[in-house]
C-alpha cells in the first residue's frame, strides 16, 4: 500500500472519532464578545482554544499557549518549524433562520450542521487529523509542521498580529480558511470615508449596513415634492423599485436592489447609488458629486478614477456601500478591491484627484496592501500537486478580491477547505460541512505534510 492509500484508509477508519472532536469545539459558542482578565476575545473563545488544545495533547502534540490569543501544536518537539497550518476557532454570531441547533452537530443525510463547520472548526479537524494521520502512520518525516489555532480571524485577525509579536510563521504556511484549487493572490483593500457639504433638499439618508455588502436598501428624505421625484424615477433602471410616499408635507424615498460581498459587486444590484442616481436628477448637489463618481451599474471604479487590472489578479472593483447624513454632511464609505498591478498610495493618490474635482473630501479607514506568493513557487507547485493527486482534478492556482487568514502574512496561500462548486450556508443558518469534505480534507493536508516535510523533500 503506497502513502496516498495508507493515508486514505487511516483517515476513513477515523470517521466517528472526527465527528465526535467535532462537535466537541461546534457546542462552544466562540463568537467574539468583551474581553475579559485572560480573555482577549471573549470567555467563549478561549474555552474553544483549551478544547482544541486538549485534543491536540490527546493525540500527542506539543502545544503552546499564547496568552489566550492563539494555540500552536507541533507534531516534533526538537525539529525547526518548517510547515506551518494556520485556522481559526472563533465564528460569526447565529444570525437567524436556523432549522438545526447552530451550536450543536447534526449529522443528516451526509451532512454535518453546526455553526463554524465550515468556517473554520470543520477544516481544523481536519488537519488535526492530518497531522495525527501523519505521526500514527510513522510516515518519513524530519521537519517540522506547526498548527496555529487563532480567534479572531472574523473580527480583523488581532490574534495574529499579537501572536507574530511573540512567534514568527513557518516559511511556509497555509490557511484553510478559502478554496481549492489554491488561493495565492488575495487584492488590495481599502475603505474610504467620503463626505460633502449638505444643501437644502436632502434631510436625511441611510443605505447598506455592512462596509463589505452591496447595498440592497436605501432611503431618503427630501425637501422635493413627490411628483417630482415620481416623474424622475420613470427613467431610471428596472433593475431597482422605487417606493415613494408623501407623509405630513415630507417625502420618503425608499429604493430596493440586491445585495452581493464587496468582492463581486458585479452579482448585486446597489440601492444606494440608485437612489444617489434619482436624487441627482431631482437637482440634489451632494448626490451629483456622489453619482459622478459612482456611477450606478459602476463597480469598476472609471467614475472615481481607480480603473486598473492586470493578467494575474484581474480587476479592480469598488462599492459605495453606506450613507448617512452626520454633521451637516452627507458622508458614505466605499470599499475598494485592488489588483497587485497598484498600491494604497497609487489608489489613494487617484481617487483623492477625482474626489477633489466634485468638492467631495476622502479620509482613508482601512488599507492592506495585495497579497501575492508566485505561483511558480516551489510550495503552491507542490501543492497543487498534492491536491491533483488526491482529488483526481486540475489544479490552478486562482486570485479572489476577499480576504483569508493568511492576507497579511509574507508566504501564506489559502489551501481549501472549499471545493469548486461547494454550497455550503458559511456565514447563514444552516451552515454546514459533508463528511465526505471533512475526510477528503484531511487526506489533501496529509498529504500535503507528507510532501512538503518528508526527508526526501528538496524543492521546497
Amino acid at each position: 500500500m503506497n502513502t496516498k492509500e495508507s493515508i486514505s484508509t487511516y483517515i476513513d477508519s477515523k470517521r466517528d472519532e472526527m465527528i465526535a472532536d467535532l462537535a466537541e469545539l461546534i457546542r462552544i459558542p466562540s463568537v467574539m464578545s468583551a474581553p475579559t482578565e485572560g480573555c482577549p476575545f471573549g470567555e467563549n473563545n478561549v474555552k474553544a482554544l483549551k478544547k482544541a488544545e486538549d485534543i491536540c495533547q490527546k493525540y500527542g502534540f506539543y502545544t503552546q499557549n499564547c496568552d489566550n490569543y492563539a494555540i500552536s501544536a507541533d507534531l516534533l518537539d526538537s525539529a525547526e518549524k518548517h510547515l506551518g497550518i494556520l485556522c481559526h476557532l472563533d465564528v460569526v454570531p447565529e444570525g437567524n433562520g436556523w432549522t438545526k441547533p447552530p451550536f450543536e452537530l447534526t449529522a443528516e443525510d451526509g451532512k454535518l450542521f453546526g455553526r463554524g463547520a465550515i468556517d473554520d472548526k470543520g477544516p481544523a479537524i481536519a488537519a488535526i487529523y492530518a497531522i495525527r494521520c501523519v505521526k500514527e502512520l510513522g510516515l518519513p518525516i524530519d521537519k517540522n509542521v506547526r498548527l496555529i489555532l487563532g480567534t479572531n480571524e472574523e473580527n480583523g485577525s488581532a490574534d495574529m498580529e499579537y501572536y507574530q509579536k511573540k512567534e514568527s510563521f513557518p516559511p511556509l504556511l497555509f490557511t484553510p480558511d478559502g478554496s481549492y484549487p489554491l488561493i495565492n493572490i488575495e487584492k488590495g483593500m481599502m475603505r474610504i470615508r467620503l463626505s460633502h457639504p449638505l444643501g437644502d433638499k436632502l434631510v436625511s439618508i441611510s443605505g447598506g449596513a455592512m462596509v463589505n455588502a452591496v447595498p440592497e436598501n436605501a432611503k431618503a428624505e427630501v425637501r422635493i415634492s413627490a411628483e417630482t421625484v415620481k416623474n424622475a424615477a420613470k427613467d431610471h433602471s428596472s433593475d431597482v423599485k422605487f417606493d415613494i410616499k408623501e407623509e405630513n408635507g415630507a417625502v420618503f424615498i425608499s429604493a430596493y436592489g440586491k445585495s452581493a460581498h464587496a468582492s463581486t459587486p458585479e452579482l448585486g444590484v446597489n440601492a444606494l447609488t440608485a437612489l444617489l442616481a434619482l436624487l441627482a436628477d431631482c437637482g440634489v448637489d451632494e448626490a451629483k458629486a456622489f453619482s459622478k463618481l459612482f456611477p450606478f451599474g459602476e463597480t469598476d471604479g472609471t467614475g472615481c478614477g481607480i480603473k486598473c487590472s492586470d493578467k494575474e489578479s484581474g480587476a479592480a472593483t469598488t462599492v459605495l456601500s453606506i450613507a448617512e447624513v452626520s454633521d451637516g454632511k452627507l458622508v458614505c464609505m466605499q470599499d475598494i478591491r485592488f489588483p497587485v498591478c497598484e498600491s494604497c498610495k497609487g489608489i489613494l493618490s487617484k481617487l483623492e484627484a477625482a474626489a477633489k474635482a466634485v468638492g467631495i473630501d476622502i479620509e482613508p479607514v482601512m488599507q492592506s496592501e495585495p497579497h501575492h506568493v508566485p505561483a511558480d513557487s516551489g510550495f503552491v507547485r507542490t501543492l497543487l500537486k498534492v491536491y491533483e493527486d488526491v482529488t483526481g482534478e486540475k489544479g490552478e492556482p486562482i486570485a479572489i478580491g476577499g480576504g483569508t487568514y493568511v492576507h497579511e502574512t509574507e508566504n501564506g496561500v489559502a489551501f481549501g477547505a472549499e471545493f469548486p462548486g461547494d454550497e455550503n450556508n458559511m456565514h447563514g443558518a444552516d451552515e454546514f460541512i459533508t463528511e465526505k469534505s471533512l475526510l477528503l480534507n484531511a487526506k489533501i493536508y496529509a498529504n500535503a505534510i507528507a510532501a512538503l516535510c518528508g526527508k526526501d523533500d528538496s524543492d521546497v
